[in-house]
């Protein structure tokens, strides 16, 4: 197969994989009514949702390290696979009570954790100038997966949560068999034509030894508390402060992550444009930390202008993972890149972990609006440490030429 159309498969393969994974580890959320149904509280319920990521959080490192000497043919259809076979299990465990469904959802996560340490794919078959656009692609699966479980995993919770789960687990099974036929590691990129040769020694050394590397961690980390903020609570404002019925609710939510997938190309194409991965990023925090302030300020007020603020942070707080995921993946470059992937998503889930059951009792405690203007602070938080103007010379490190601010890379 000729190499162009390969790494565009490797691209479809790669979102199927983070499709599936999104749509488990992130749209459980949309199975809060089911749990609280079924007798759980919403503190009960919001546990239950952040199981997978405390399994991805546990394993991510791992599976990093494993695709850096293995490559990603091997971790994927391992991962996936387990995933989907744990959910099946889970369909018998969850009528014995919460503890043991509990366990299964974190041991799927584990599994399901090994797709988000594989951008390497990325890296490898993408030259700098597309990579971007192609990361956001495949970064866009998260918001994708979210849209697929707000538009049908309420209605399959209509009588219990055995058929969520079982077509939660079939699209791991999917996922998992593409992997094992289709996806082929890329043999390592050459320079582009004048730019500096690296130095091997440098390639090995470790990419930690200065602060910009921890620091996009840092900043990335922050910018998930808003995202998941919306992503969690979101049916459950509409739900319980603006009347709406969790199926109509969960339609809209949807259509907001659909736009929400392709704020991440536009945001990848935005950032191949200006050469930049990092001055979009601070700017899109900074939107979404005054976004917040207005959400907060809306339901304070009890003005229906805090649906369309809920649509757009849906939108507009998830378009900077990309490319905060291709920065990660050049300054570590490719002999680095598995093991730095799987500490910015381990970074990444310890808050994504933490918000759920922190915001169910933050909300319960002082409502809607108070939660909400203290997540505003986040986001601009992460905007201060975003770093800029270290940039150019850590991508030049890399043996890529740094393109002037404002044209094409």
């Amino acid at each position: 197969m000729p190499s162009d159309r390969r790494r565009w498969l490797m691209l479809v393969v790669g979102l199927l994989a983070m499709t599936a994974g999104s749509t488990f580890q992130y749209g459980l959320a949309y199975l809060i009514p089911a749990f609280r149904a079924e007798g759980l509280t919403l503190e009960q319920a919001g546990l239950l949702v952040a199981c997978p990521t405390v399994g991805v959080m546990l394993t991510l490192i791992a599976w990093g390290a494993a695709a850096d000497r293995w490559g990603e043919r091997v971790v994927l259809s391992t991962g996936l696979g387990l995933a989907g076979v744990v959910l099946l299990a889970a369909r018998w465990v969850a009528g014995g009570g919460p503890v043991g469904l509990a366990v299964c959802l974190a041991l799927a996560g584990a599994g399901g954790g090994s797709v988000l340490a594989s951008g390497r794919l990325i890296l490898g078959w993408f030259a700098r100038h597309e990579r971007a656009l192609a990361m956001g692609i495949r970064q866009s699966a998260q918001p994708f997966g979210l849209a697929l479980a707000a538009a049908t995993l309420p209605a399959l919770a209509a009588g219990g949560t055995g058929v969520p789960l079982l077509f939660l687990a079939v699209l791991f099974l999917v996922a998992a068999a593409a992997a094992v036929l289709l996806v082929r590691d890329p043999a390592p990129q050459p320079s582009a034509p004048g730019a500096p040769v690296p130095d091997p020694e440098r390639s090995r050394a470790s990419p930690y030894r200065t602060a910009g590397l921890w620091r996009i961690h840092a900043a990335s980390a922050l910018l998930v508390i808003p995202q998941f903020t919306v992503t969690t609570f979101a049916l459950v404002f509409l739900t319980d402060t603006r009347g709406w019925t969790a199926t109509a609710a969960g339609h809209l939510l949807a259509g907001a992550q659909l736009f929400g997938a392709l704020s991440r190309l536009g945001a990848g194409y935005w950032s191949d444009r200006t050469g930049s991965r990092l001055r979009p990023m601070r700017i899109i925090a900074v939107v979404t930390g005054s976004g917040m302030l207005a959400l907060a300020t809306a339901a304070a007020l009890g003005s229906s202008l805090a649906v369309p603020l809920l649509l757009v942070l849906g939108v507009v707080a998830v378009s900077s993972n990309g490319l905060s995921f291709t920065a990660v993946a050049e300054y570590a470059g490719s002999a680095w890149a598995g093991r730095a992937l799987g500490i910015q998503t381990t970074g990444q889930n310890v808050l994504t972990a933490a918000t759920p059951p922190v915001l169910a009792v933050t909300i319960a405690a002082a409502g809607f609006a108070p939660s909400f203007a203290v997540v505003a602070a986040f986001p601009l938080l992460a905007a201060l440490l975003v770093p800029v103007r270290a940039e150019p010379a850590a991508i030049a490190a890399q043996g890529e030429p740094a393109p002037a601010p404002g044209r094409p890379s």
